[in-house]
């Protein structure tokens, strides 16, 4: 799996880990994902949620100064609608620590 992709996908998982993906939210995903320059194929597998393990594995795999990069954005993505909920809140730490953070 490509980096930007994975880098995506995690973001995608934070975003609807309360199980609502606001409109501020999915702006947030569309703006990384144009960013990055995902393809449309990319971008439907960020939208199904495919991979977030295997996203996870190739995140670990990155320098750290970029892993610590994911997760400072992480937490603005997990902050863009102005509410940060429990779920949320559990999903960043839960990337945070399985990223080796």
């Amino acid at each position: 799996m490509d980096h930007r992709v994975a880098r995506c996908l995690l973001l995608s998982h934070v975003l609807s880990a309360d199980g609502i993906m606001a409109a501020p939210e999915k702006a947030f995903l569309t703006r990384a994902m144009d960013a990055l320059g995902l393809t449309d194929v990319e971008r439907d597998r960020v939208y199904a949620m495919e991979d977030v393990e295997e996203a996870e594995a190739v995140v670990r795999g990155l320098p750290e100064a970029t892993r610590r990069e994911l997760v400072d954005e992480l937490a603005a993505a997990a902050l863009v609608d102005g509410q940060l909920s429990p779920h949320e809140l559990t999903a960043v730490k839960g990337l945070t620590e399985r990223l080796g953070l």
